[in-house]
């Protein structure tokens, strides 16, 4: 892409400056890195003084942003501190600032989060790197104040990815009586040891605990009665059954369905191992996906003080039916049964043996956060306090995206280039919904007004690797989670045109959702359900981490009527991006996307945040939701 034509329009500012000279050198340091014939040491010495210069020419960007982020809240405080200026600054309006929202510059961030310089942005390599950098960079432009880590925009996170070397890791059934049954890597079963160790070991007896569910508001225990500790339990993947939309929430998937449930709750209860059992229709994807997902390196947060399972394991329907026949059990029976209330744990008279060896690689990431702070408001007589009261209680509004995506698939060398498209650009996941709250950013910097409340702004990592980033981010806020009133995600938003409906799954648990449906309606935006409630979407975006904590959070996504198109040709753009484009090499910018849309998106958020920040009262979950409680324990002191 053209990078001078993106910076074109950024302040005349030495930040500005810094951050062409770094566009510009990446452009003609970075491709040494990817174009270098490889395998020589000129091109190995290339390839490191590009990625340093690189690094370097984005670290001094930061430095002189963050110097120009300082001179814009000093000007701030200066204009707020006489009453005219107050009232002539509050005179631009919400809506005239919605208006500025610019689609081209929504645009121009993608085609650079998506180029091939940024080599699928993955966390913790080059690409990742540049991509935080890159975002930090337009966060002090806009003049957002740091709120990572000392006194940077980065809250760097410690991982550990994990690689099973497949050639070298072994699964068998053991039966009480008769021969073991040896599995295959990847066709029969996929592996991860969450315990971060290069190799482990396993020899334990077998439990089946029907869906794997504890949920005393359904009255379900799926554990009782059995100690599972130093076991591999089996379970179903999905819910158990149900039509009924306040019993595991019907047809619609809760997180007790998910998989990262079903491991985390084996974990709790003791248990070494947990082999879930995969089929299509509960899990909502073929075994491909699951083979796909965790084949490739597993990331983990290496600090995170949870119980972390030595095999955390898929297994085949038909690998499945092959142990229960090994263990004299009946298997439609069992899985019969283990939809109904009052369902019993069962031993199996086999083992699991295991040995599975592993790639450890530590690495950080950071998170890039900045925020608008709320500022003190003039009193009658135009004087504007040194600081906020102790009793002040902010009520912010927080905007996430993620920036990750898969990287690329390594050449002989490790260096991203081989014959063909060998990399993930991530253009639509997620390049949109970071260009988007990039733009969010700017255009809130236009804001005149003081700010009753903070705006905050958050690019996570690692959402590809199991909302990581998002998760850190909801365990280590930048302000108490109590003082958060909302958090509104971006995620995947196709630039294909201009939305007549939208997709706010999530919101209808909060008691704000009457004002978002009352400022859908004045954007023209029809508010439609998820489309596919059983696969459990809400669970599967950065918001949930931020639920988690007790944060009322959703995500704002486009429905599939456009205007000028019936709602069937919508329908067809986003099934053949999810059959072609989603997570392959195809995923790229486009010339011909459309960004009006995401702009009006992001003009529909905007308003939204406003009213957070402007409210009377605080947003609360609905009554009985499951993450009340979370939310009530956070507002206390």
């Amino acid at each position: 892409m053209n990078i001078l034509n993106l910076a074109s329009s950024l302040p005349s500012t030495r930040a500005a400056a810094s951050a062409l000279s770094l566009a510009a050198l990446v452009l003609v340091t970075a491709p040494a890195y990817s174009l270098q014939d490889p395998g020589t040491a000129a091109a190995m010495q290339a390839n490191a003084m590009a990625a340093q210069a690189a690094s370097q020419a984005a670290s001094q960007a930061m430095a002189d942003a963050q110097a120009a982020s300082s001179a814009f809240q000093l000007q701030m405080q200066l204009n707020s501190a006489n009453s005219d200026t107050f009232q002539r600054s509050a005179a631009r309006t919400i809506k005239t600032v919605e208006a500025s929202i610019d689609p081209n510059k929504i645009r121009a961030h993608v085609q650079f989060l998506s180029d091939d310089l940024l080599e699928g942005r993955y966390p913790g390599l080059r690409g990742g790197e540049l991509a935080a950098k890159y975002i930090a960079t337009q966060f002090g432009l806009y003049g957002l104040k740091p709120a990572g880590d000392n006194g940077t925009y980065f809250q760097n996170i410690d991982f550990v990815g994990m690689k099973v070397q497949g050639d070298q890791t072994s699964l068998s059934f053991v039966p009480a009586s008769g021969a073991a049954i040896p599995l295959k890597y990847a066709d029969d079963y996929t592996v991860a040891n969450q315990t971060l160790t290069p190799a482990v070991d396993i020899d334990a007896p077998l439990v089946f605990v029907g869906y794997g569910v504890t949920a005393p508001e359904f009255g379900w225990n799926d554990y009782a009665g059995i100690d599972v500790k130093g076991k591999v339990i089996v379970c179903i993947v999905g819910d158990p059954p149900s039509d009924d939309p306040k019993f595991f929430g019907g047809k619609a998937l809760t997180y007790y369905g998910r998989w990262t449930y079903k491991f985390e709750q084996a974990a709790r209860m003791g248990a070494v191992g947990a082999l879930i059992i995969h089929k299509t229709d509960l899990a909502s994807y073929g075994w491909e996906v699951v083979k796909n997902s965790n084949t490739s390196e597993k990331t983990f947060l290496r600090d995170d003080k949870n119980p972390r399972l030595q095999a955390a394991s898929w297994i085949q329907l038909d690998v499945a039916k092959k142990l229960f026949a090994a263990a004299g059990v009946d298997f439609d029976q069992q899985f019969a049964a283990a939809g109904k209330p009052g369902f019993k744990a069962v031993d199996l008279p086999v083992h699991l043996k295991a040995h599975v060896a592993s790639i450890v690689r530590p690495f950080q990431s950071p998170n890039v956060v900045g925020i608008f702070p709320a500022v003190p408001r003039p009193d009658k007589r135009g004087r504007v306090p040194a600081a906020l009261p102790p009793s002040f209680q902010d009520q912010a509004v927080l905007y996430t995206a993620h920036y990750d995506h898969l990287g690329f698939v390594p050449g002989p060398d490790g260096n991203p280039k081989s014959p063909g498209d060998n990399i993930y650009n991530g253009a639509a996941d997620n390049g949109t919904g970071v260009g988007m709250i990039l733009e969010l950013a700017r255009v809130w910097s236009h804001m005149r007004t003081v700010l009753p409340h903070s705006v905050i702004f958050a690019a996570v990592t690692a959402e590809e690797q199991g909302l990581l980033g998002s998760e850190y981010l909801g365990q280590h806020p930048p302000i108490p989670v109590g003082q958060i009133a909302l958090d509104i995600n971006y995620d995947m938003v196709l630039p294909i045109g201009v939305p007549l409906e939208t997709n706010v799954n999530g919101a209808q648990r909060t008691s704000f959702y009457p004002e978002v449906e009352k400022t859908a309606k004045s954007f023209n935006l029809a508010i439609v359900p998820d489309p596919r409630p059983e696969a459990g979407s809400y669970y599967r975006s950065d918001h949930f981490s931020l639920s988690r904590v007790g944060i009322p959070a959703f995500s704002i996504e486009e429905g599939p009527l456009y205007e000028g198109h019936d709602r069937a040709w919508g329908v067809a753009k986003f099934q053949d991006f999810e059959e072609h484009d989603y997570h392959n090499f195809s995923d790229n910018f486009r010339p011909n996307w459309d960004f009006a849309g995401n702009a009006k998106l992001i003009r529909f958020g905007m308003d939204l945040g406003w009213q957070v920040i402007t409210a009377k009262k605080p947003i609360t979950w609905n009554k009985g939701d499951e993450f009340e409680a979370a939310r009530l324990a956070s507002e206390k002191p």
